[in-house]
């Protein structure tokens, strides 16, 4: 295990050094073993900061072709948070997937197959993206329509 590995496994994960390093060593070097290791530690972190209250709104706009468009509410604790690039990088790639999958309701939304990596379901990237900016984020609303 290199420090290269390391820091691919930093860079995909958003993990600490010393965390990213653990889980390579304990993973026996296999570095997907030890991504799906942290994704599950950051989604247990994530799990609890969920009932903290995310008072602070961000409205993310996408049009997909000049033909769908979507409106995104989506909400961080802190207002810092939403000036955040990983937290507007992740309101921009749930917006993507809601013109690319047309979810009726957040329910919905959260439990589909996430298009950047079927893997995950978008509550579970979400999920990745808490444990990176470390404040819970949820989705309060959206709307997607033709034009």
């Amino acid at each position: 295990m290199s420090a290269q590995d390391v820091a691919k496994l930093r860079e995909e994960t958003g993990a600490g050094l010393m965390d990213a390093k653990r889980a390579l060593d304990a993973a026996g070097g296999d570095h997907e073993k030890a991504k799906q290791q942290l994704i599950a530690a950051g989604i247990a972190k994530a799990d609890k900061k969920g009932d903290r209250l995310a008072g602070a709104a961000y409205l993310e706009t996408y049009i997909h072709a000049g033909r769908i468009g979507v409106l995104l509410e989506i909400h961080a604790e802190t207002d810092f948070v939403t000036r955040a690039e990983q937290f507007r990088e992740a309101a921009k790639q749930i917006a993507m997937q809601i013109a690319a999958n047309a979810p009726e309701t957040i329910e919905q939304l959260l439990g589909q197959p996430y298009v950047r990596d079927e893997a995950l379901t978008v509550e579970q990237y979400l999920k990745s993206v808490i444990a990176k900016v470390g404040e819970n984020i949820k989705v309060t609303r959206f709307t997607r329509y033709q034009i």
